[in-house]
């Protein structure tokens, strides 16, 4: 790699030198810049080309250079005749103007080291292309060494230095006397012009008079610079010493040959002996064969045969060279068109730039980018052509590479992007323009996209001809992806929804629906919903084509994955409209069909997302409660000093206490220290809680009482059931906390309600059969048509609690109870630390299980046939807190251990000494 960039540095430095040490000095580079070495050409191709460019206008040019060192080996005054002759040759040229000769730009200048002078941009020589690569820059340049001349090139080259012949002989009658290879230029545009006029012959007789040539006798003993070149020399130049047009017309004949035989000519002439090579060469060309000219294109192999010819008077003429058919080529005819453009009006103008498109394609992209397109791009100043000259340059664009279009077209067009006048001109250049909108938005920059394509485009939708419009909505879509979000949603949309509701073209109308619908895939969603789909409800007619648009974008909107419609905008919005349009009476049956199928399917969709919303929300609440049970289960316990009794009894059966007559206390709770009560209580009241209080200190003051270890019954003993015995001594319990007297009439609101609450369910309830608690209701198990709720007191009821069908005889229990309680069954009950005793442990021995109750035999005669047992959990309170003591609340007020285990997930969390008792009691 270093070695390479180490000859990259020496060859610049080696060129750089080179130039400086060429042209220091002269005068051209006072106003030229010099660059890098190119080509060469004229005789001997003595002449180093380099490209430059004009200091104050930065023109391209091309500075010819003779550097005087390479005569050096001359003596003195053959050095002064080779430098007069060239300077004779560049003054002639300067002083000739043709389109077929090379244009000076700048006069030549003379230095101590060089001579130079300036001329229009150019290629090469002809010599350098067809192989001669003497005086070239090493290593020759790729462009060069690569170059191949086309059919319709070299064509049109030999045709164009037949026009130069033609001018030097008609106009200027004048003889070259030089024309070759050498001095046959190529510029950058790649046309033929002749150069070299070191040896010219201008005509001694005035210009009405038949023009006659004096001729020098070859001299061999000059220097070769001073010499024409004898391969291109006619015969009679040598061997008669003279000359006139049709000399030229030889040489002309030679170069034809050269060029299609790769640089050859005819003849190899030997320079030592000049006279006899051309006398041997006048024998050849009289018996020449036509095997000689082979490789010459048999279309002009006889004329070329003609020039050849020994015979002056037989050689064709430059006026007849240029009509031979053989440059009657359609590209040749193309480009000498474009070359006589000046001379055209804008008519004729016209008509050949509509044929022009045709021929394009038929030539080569060098001769199109390099001869045509200059000449197209030229008469954009020209408004009245630019309709016709813009399709050919466009088409053009396409064969390019982007490279290419920014650096040679692009320029160009971006005034015409913004050409309005004339109008008419205008118009058809928008829509030239709109036709190649994806070429321009392929190959634009960005920034001149933003600064010249797109307010372009805008301007077309704006435009009044409704056929640019319509051929703009149309074309829209096709490059829509090539366009910025921003441009599109400011600028763009704006413009198509002016024109669908401004205009009064149902076409238009409907294009620009067409033309949203296809765009919205661009858009971002809710934009579409914000401005699209409102947009619709604005369109005022109701064509069933503009029917059928709307439908459109609200299907597309619908459908696409990206976009969608929000089904809160479907129910207030979109299906209401679509309703409303899809009963219009211009529909016919398939569209109305279409319509209806749209709205099926934003209904399904809407109700599958709503109902899948409502189900996610339903999960919600369920996990939400179910948290909200877990937060209350995971609550330590609180202290057991001040909560009320129902409360208390709440959390043992999982519920509220049901209160649904207004007389009954919130949340069933009694008079607390926490919670005082929110109406004064009666004076029987008061004496009752005053019992209350006092039996359950009475409880509280016993100790524990441990549990007999009984031995498990066999299996051949019947078991006992304790229920009755329990429930006997329950109702002694609750003959202590009643006075004997009859209660007075119904409570007030100031009533305590002392029902339950609806329990959690019990395992083991429902199998132990009808249980009785002294009211003549079974507990837990309601008689059909009584009412659990809280009733009106009755005379006789107790606490407002149970009706006149189970209010027990309290006066009569009282009577036949005994005056101290038998406590015995209760031991278990108070004792949570010790080890658990079934309830046929705990039984009497004597007790037969079928044996009924005695309190049951008194109270439960007057109930009917019970129904079967249902859950406990599910029923409402069937007794009073205050006719049973044992759920009164400071009956468990005793120290216990850790919670035990719910008796049910859903209930709510017990104090842990109920919470065992009440597992001793049912297992």
């Amino acid at each position: 790699m270093e070695s390479m960039l180490n000859k990259l540095k020496s060859t610049v430095t080696k060129v750089t030198a080179d130039v400086t040490s060429a042209v220091m000095g002269n005068p051209v580079t006072r106003e030229f810049e010099v660059g890098r070495h190119i080509a060469s050409g004229g005789p001997g191709l003595s002449w180093r080309i380099y490209s430059g460019s004009k200091k104050s206008t930065k023109q391209e040019v091309a500075v010819f250079v003779f550097d005087k060192k390479i005569i050096d080996k001359y003596q003195k005054f053959e050095k002064d005749q080779i430098i007069d002759s060239l300077k004779k040759g560049v003054q002639q040229l300067t002083r000739l103007r043709h389109p077929r000769l090379l244009t000076v730009q700048h006069p030549l200048e003379e230095s101590r080291d060089c001579l130079a002078f300036c001329t229009e941009p150019v290629f090469a020589s002809l010599a350098n292309v067809l192989g001669q690569w003497e005086n070239l820059p090493s290593p020759v340049p790729t462009e060069i060494k690569e170059y191949k001349l086309y059919d319709v090139e070299t064509k049109y080259g030999l045709l164009q230095i037949s026009e130069g012949l033609a001018f030097l002989h008609s106009g200027v009658k004048m003889v070259h006397g030089n024309l070759c290879l050498e001095n046959i230029i190529i510029n950058k545009s790649g046309s033929w012009k002749i150069m070299g006029f070191d040896f010219s012959i201008s005509s001694n007789n005035p210009s009405e008079q038949e023009p006659t040539y004096t001729c020098k006798e070859w001299d061999p003993n000059l220097p070769s610079l001073c010499l024409p070149n004898p391969e291109y020399l006619a015969p009679e130049y040598i061997l008669s010493v003279s000359c006139d047009s049709a000399s030229d017309m030889y040489s002309l004949g030679v170069v034809i040959h050269a060029v299609f035989s790769e640089g050859k000519p005819v003849f190899q002439v030997n320079k030592q002996d000049i006279f006899k090579s051309f006398s041997r060469q006048l024998d050849q060309l009289s018996r020449l064969s036509p095997g000689a000219l082979t490789k010459v294109p048999e279309a002009v192999r006889e004329h070329v045969k003609m020039l050849l010819s020994v015979t002056p008077n037989v050689r064709p003429d430059a006026d007849q060279m240029t009509k031979v058919p053989f440059f009657d080529d359609v590209g040749a005819v193309t480009l000498q068109y474009f070359d006589s453009l000046f001379q055209r009006d804008n008519l004729q103008k016209s008509q050949f730039y509509k044929g022009l498109p045709k021929v394009l394609p038929k030539l080569p992209k060098r001769v199109v980018i390099h001869r045509i397109l200059p000449a197209l791009t030229s008469e954009f100043v020209n408004p009245d052509m630019v309709p016709f000259v813009l399709p050919n340059v466009l088409l053009i664009a396409e064969e390019c590479t982007k490279e290419e279009y920014v650096r040679l077209i692009l320029p160009d067009l971006n005034p015409v992007f913004k050409q309005q006048e004339p109008v008419q001109a205008g118009n058809m250049i928008l829509l030239i323009f709109l036709q190649k909108m994806d070429l321009l938005l392929t190959k634009t920059p960005a920034e001149d996209i933003r600064n010249s394509v797109l307010p372009m485009v805008y301007r077309a939708l704006e435009a009044p001809s409704t056929q640019i419009q319509e051929l703009c909505l149309n074309i829209i879509p096709t490059f829509a992806n090539l366009i910025d979000y921003p441009s599109m949603k400011n600028s763009l949309i704006p413009r198509i929804k002016s024109a669908c509701l401004q205009t009064s073209s149902l076409a238009v109308r409907v294009n620009s629906l067409v033309c949203l619908g296809k765009i919205l895939e661009y858009l971002d969603k809710w934009f579409v919903i914000d401005e699209i789909l409102p947009f619709l409800q604005q369109i005022p007619s109701r064509e069933p084509a503009v029917l059928m648009g709307i439908l459109g974008i609200y299907k597309c909107t619908f459908s696409h994955k990206k976009l969608g419609i929000p089904k809160e905008h479907l129910a207030g919005k979109s299906l209401p409209h679509l309703v409303s349009l899809s009963i219009d009476n211009n529909l016919n049956l398939n569209q109305f069909n279409s319509f209806m199928a749209v709205i099926r399917d934003m209904l399904s969709r809407m109700e599958a997302e709503h109902k899948t919303k409502l189900e996610q929300l339903h999960v919600m609440q369920e996990q939400q409660r179910s948290l909200n049970i877990s937060n209350q289960l995971n609550q330590p316990e609180e202290p057991k000093t001040s909560p009320s009794p129902v409360n208390q009894i709440d959390q043992i059966f999982g519920g509220n206490p049901v209160s649904s007559a207004p007389q009954g206390k919130e949340n069933g709770s009694s008079v607390t220290a926490s919670q005082p009560s929110r109406v004064s209580l009666t004076l029987e009241e008061k004496q009752r809680l005053a019992k209350e209080q006092e039996q359950a200190a009475k409880l509280r003051s016993q100790q524990p009482l441990a549990p007999q270890v009984i031995k498990p019954a066999t299996p051949t003993s019947q078991a006992k059931d304790l229920t009755s015995s329990l429930l006997n001594n329950m109702t002694s319990l609750s003959n202590l906390s009643l006075g004997a007297g009859t209660r007075p009439g119904p409570t007030q609101a100031g009533t305590i309600s002392s029902g339950l609450s609806s329990a959690a369910p019990m395992g083991g309830v429902g199998a132990m059969g009808t249980m009785t608690n002294g009211f003549g209701s079974g507990m837990g198990f309601p008689s059909p048509g009584v009412n659990m709720g809280v009733r009106p007191a009755g005379p006789g009821m107790y606490g407002g609690m149970a009706t006149t069908t189970s209010t027990p005889n309290f006066s009569a229990l009282s009577q036949s109870q005994p005056s101290k309680p038998d406590m015995s069954a209760l031991d278990s009950l108070f004792t949570s630390q010790k080890p658990k005793v079934t309830l046929n442990q705990m039984a009497p021995m004597s007790a037969p299980m079928s044996a009924p109750s005695p309190w049951l035999n008194q109270f439960g005669a007057q109930q009917p046939p019970q129904a079967a047992p249902l859950p406990m959990g599910g029923v409402q309170g069937g007794f009073g807190v205050q006719a049973n003591p044992f759920f009164n609340p400071q009956n468990f007020a005793q120290p216990t251990p850790a919670a035990a285990p719910a008796m049910n997930p859903g209930a709510v969390r017990h104090s842990a000494s109920v919470n065992n008792d009440l597992k001793d009691l049912f297992g």
